[in-house]
């Protein structure tokens, strides 16, 4: 399923609370809410903007780290990796 940057986490999707988020992650900094080497909202304001547990949180970050959207600094925060125009985006929004 395809997520919009703006769309809400819904209880009932097919998808887990988790995809829905990375979905919604990965379509912010598509759009460029978040640009390359800056730092996404903490773990705790998203899990609050979402309703969604920490462990949640961290579960549709580590995928989009998996994915090299996002990379972690130990102790600093969550950022935007650096995307070349040549790597391939997964604009499916399909994380599973």
């Amino acid at each position: 399923m395809t997520y919009g940057p703006d769309d809400e986490i819904e209880r009932d999707a097919p998808d887990a609370p988790f995809e829905q988020l990375a979905g919604i992650l990965r379509a912010r900094i598509q759009r460029g809410d978040w640009k390359p080497n800056r730092a996404i909202s903490s773990e705790a304001r998203l899990g609050d903007e979402f309703g969604l547990s920490r462990p949640t949180v961290r579960r549709a970050i580590a995928f989009l780290v998996d994915e090299g959207w996002l990379f972690v600094r130990q102790g600093r925060g969550t950022y935007v990796a650096e995307r070349s125009p040549s790597a391939p985006a997964d604009d499916s929004g399909d994380v599973s």
